[in-house]
């Protein structure tokens, strides 16, 4: 039921209600995902798959880019982390 390329939505977590896809089946219970979820590792329990598949020919960035605009998905994109030189040069300011 739960194979490379199906559209899944979250169901539990910060994340739920947001739509994701399955990159990679790691084993019986957990799965990777990208989508507008934070791409990670994620329980199969903790997704509800959808009838929706995309075709995933390559599990290169640009393959899940486009299959992830063909589906109508926005790609969570996460913001750069501060390093601790920045933030403090910002506190002294």
């Amino acid at each position: 039921m739960i194979a490379v390329g199906r559209v899944c939505v979250k169901i539990a977590g910060r994340d739920a209600g947001m739509k994701c896809i399955v990159t990679e089946v790691i084993d019986n219970n957990y799965v990777r995902i990208v989508g507008e979820t934070r791409s990670r590792k994620c329980n199969i329990t903790h997704l509800e798959p959808l009838n929706q598949r995309v075709d995933l020919k390559g599990s290169s960035e640009t393959a899940i880019k486009k299959a992830l605009a063909d589906a109508g998905i926005n790609l969570r994109v996460s913001k750069p982390k501060k390093t601790a030189a920045q933030s403090r040069a910002q506190k002294k300011a």
